[in-house]
């Protein structure tokens, strides 16, 4: 009998010894956080992260922080708000006899890269994502070992491959040729700008033949894939920007069109149509509850367009229709309005920068190789801007405000002749193209700050847009902002932000000389003499 309880004893300790080990080895280590010497923890610090276990954590930001205190039996508690938590048992403890444990620069750093570590642990997949990323930038022998354990909890495809990826990048450093090569081979298929750079660096120093051969085959793999995703970032961005010069010229092709009219309030009218959004946008947040914050841009598109649409019918009424035939005059009196705009939304709204948040559906993007991402906003506002393109070219070819708009355009005295009131045509006109532009002003609210300068950075560039693709053709807005953003973001790389806009104007100057009317002219009568 005594050696049957014997046997259930050794049972029960051979059972328990892995966890009681580990708690002591947990305690060991976080006692020895309070050590004489600030190179005893460090590696005290270290040796916590190494167990790999996430009540660690909070241990090491404390201790970060400053608020790791030690009492005079040795007890290690964290501080929070007044109060001390011990971390082992997680109960409250009254003490006023603690004293916080010194940390100087180094020690807080290495605390802080531990604590980072142990988020691989974490039970959220974000967190450990970060923590991967993290690892890769600052990369370190404890951080493999981590890395390695972590992998193998791991359930999150995404975030394995991203843990495979991280180890073959910290195996670059390995002292074993055998863990070089694999990890060389590891990373051929990767699109990633620092691992290319990773492996430059190895190449530096790599003394082994085979280990180099590789080496550079995969490095030329990586360096294609990473000009490829440049190139179509590149690609992204331009018709990103184009884009948003459509929407901006777009407006103005209808009124330089239809009137002839340079008007240069129509940045002023974006800037309006911005203005109204963030106007939406806040008393939404104001009077109506906030499950329904993002429907604000549904109601923000109809109360920008009618704004500017208002503004521009009654500037066309109460100035410009008596400057028609005198372009230098209406030039002058649209840019002195411009100014009146901006000072009133100065007095109204102030001088500063308003910020429009983005509604949740148009927050984040798509991951894609290569860093490069995919934004949503950009991504809708590109969609937008090809469907406001679309309803206007049906407003303009089967309604019969188009038809009317198109015989105005194209033979004046004959519309007017054939019952057509032009006056109305020209009003209704400009307050089109005034309420596209404050559809503009509202996707430009989604891409950046409002203020009240917001219009002067897209007028030059609209005129721009519609001399290059042709006064009134909405085909040829179209062809001429795509082509312009896109050119714009291929040149600026080499030639930078400045000189790439200034390398477009020389080529616009001399295009112009060769193709006066454009790439795409209208036809007509009036047009054509």
């Amino acid at each position: 009998m005594r050696a049957f309880h014997l046997i259930l004893a050794l049972a029960a300790l051979l059972l328990a010894t892995p966890s009681a080990r580990a708690d002591d080895d947990f305690s060991t280590a976080l006692r020895a956080l309070n050590a004489d010497s600030y190179a005893d923890k460090i590696a005290a610090a270290e040796a916590l992260a190494a167990l790999g276990e996430g009540r660690a954590a909070p241990i090491l930001d404390a201790l970060a922080d400053g608020r790791l205190y030690v009492t005079p039996d040795g007890a290690i508690l964290i501080e929070q708000a007044g109060t001390y938590l011990e971390p082992l048992s997680q109960k409250i403890v009254t003490t006023d006899k603690a004293e916080a444990i010194t940390v100087n620069n180094r020690l807080r750093g290495v605390a802080r890269g531990a604590a980072g570590r142990l988020a691989l642990f974490s039970p959220n997949a974000q967190a450990r994502g970060a923590a991967v990323e993290a690892i890769m930038n600052s990369p370190s022998d404890e951080a493999a070992d981590m890395v390695r354990a972590a992998l193998a909890k791991e359930s999150d495809a995404t975030i394995k491959a991203l843990m495979v990826t991280a180890l073959a990048s910290l195996d670059l450093s390995s002292d074993n040729a055998g863990h070089r090569l694999a990890a060389v081979t590891q990373l051929a298929d990767s699109s990633d700008p620092s691992v290319r750079s990773q492996i430059q660096r190895l190449l530096e120093t790599e003394t082994d033949l085979q280990v180099r051969k590789v080496a550079e085959k995969t490095l030329g793999s990586i360096e294609f894939r990473v000009t490829l995703m440049g190139f179509v970032a590149n690609l992204f961005q331009g018709l990103s920007l184009g884009s948003v010069l459509l929407l901006a010229a777009i407006g103005l092709a209808v009124t330089f069109g239809v009137m002839g009219v340079i008007n240069m309030a129509h940045g002023e009218m974006i800037m309006l149509g911005a203005y109204t959004t963030f106007a939406v946008q806040q008393g939404f947040r104001a009077f109506l509850p906030a499950d329904l914050i993002d429907l604000y841009l549904v109601a923000a598109l109809p109360a920008a367009f009618l704004v500017t649409a208002l503004v521009g019918m009654g500037l066309e009424r109460g100035i410009i229709r008596f400057l028609y035939g005198r372009p230098l005059e209406t030039m002058l009196a649209t840019w002195g309005i411009s100014l009146v705009l901006q000072q009133v939304v100065r007095q109204i709204f102030g001088a500063s920068n308003m910020e429009v948040a983005n509604p949740s559906w148009m927050t984040g993007g798509w991951d894609l190789a290569g860093g490069f991402t995919l934004t949503y906003n950009r991504v809708v506002i590109i969609l937008f801007c090809l469907a406001v393109l679309g309803g206007l070219a049906a407003l303009l070819r089967w309604s019969s405000f188009g038809l009317h708009m198109r015989a105005v355009t194209q033979n004046r005295p004959m519309a007017s002749a054939m019952g057509i009131p032009t006056g109305r045509v020209d009003a209704m006109t400009f307050g089109l193209g005034s309420g596209i532009a404050g559809i503009a002003g509202v996707a430009l609210s989604q891409i950046g700050n409002v203020s009240p300068n917001l219009g002067q950075g897209y007028i030059v560039d609209s005129f721009m847009v519609v001399v290059f693709g042709g006064v009134g053709s909405l085909w040829g807005t179209l062809v001429g902002a795509v082509s312009l953003g896109v050119v714009n973001k291929f040149l600026e790389p080499y030639a930078g932000a400045m000189l790439g806009k200034i390398l477009v104007l020389v080529f616009i100057i001399l295009f112009i000389q060769k193709r006066p009317r454009g790439l795409f002219a209208l036809k007509g009568r009036s047009v054509e003499s």
